[in-house]
């Protein structure tokens, strides 16, 4: 049975081995301020072009207004916040569409690979993508419980799990604490 978990662990970390990078390096990057750029190109949107924010097929009339200016764009939904909505997924290109009493400003925003990998990481990808994040959140609680789970269980590794797992409780509550 040991050896069932043992191989149930290791394929289930290898195979989110990639993703689990990307979140680590993509996060870890942010923190030391490598956040990536986005290329901002605003589009003229003829006068008096408006779009109520409290409308039914809100989807609908943004894609009809992208259409009218000349842009044909697919996106899986809008993120509404304050008078700017935008099209996800972020991870790729999209549009912001700036909503004021009287006029309406649309920009195209065209992320970098780093900035690409930043919006993945914070979710805003794809829905697939989004589902299988999902999957590798499971997949990695799987992962850290099974180690332990391995570790306690062999008399000679009982002891340093014991000890390092402690260590990592008191300082990630120590943090938590200061924070």
């Amino acid at each position: 049975m040991r050896s069932l978990w043992i191989n149930l662990h290791l394929y289930a970390a290898a195979f989110m081995a990639p993703a689990l990078l990307l979140v680590a390096i993509s996060g870890g990057l942010y923190l030391i301020g490598v956040k990536g750029k986005v290329v901002n190109i605003v589009i003229d949107v003829p006068g008096g072009r408006t779009i109520d924010q409290e409308s039914e097929t809100l989807e609908a009339d943004v894609r009809e207004l992208l259409s009218s200016v000349g842009i044909e764009h697919e996106f899986e939904y809008l993120k509404v916040r304050g008078n700017t909505l935008v099209t996800r997924p972020t991870s790729r290109v999209h549009y912001a569409i700036t909503v004021l009493d009287d006029s309406t400003t649309v920009s195209r925003h065209e992320p970098d690979f780093q900035k690409t990998m930043i919006e993945l990481h914070k979710g805003h990808g794809p829905l697939m993508f989004k589902t299988f994040q999902k999957a590798l959140a499971v997949g990695l609680l799987f992962i850290v419980l099974s180690g332990l789970w391995l570790g306690l269980s062999s008399t000679g590794l009982r002891i340093r799990t014991l000890a390092t797992s402690a260590a990592g409780t008191v300082v990630f509550f120590v943090l938590v604490l200061l924070a």
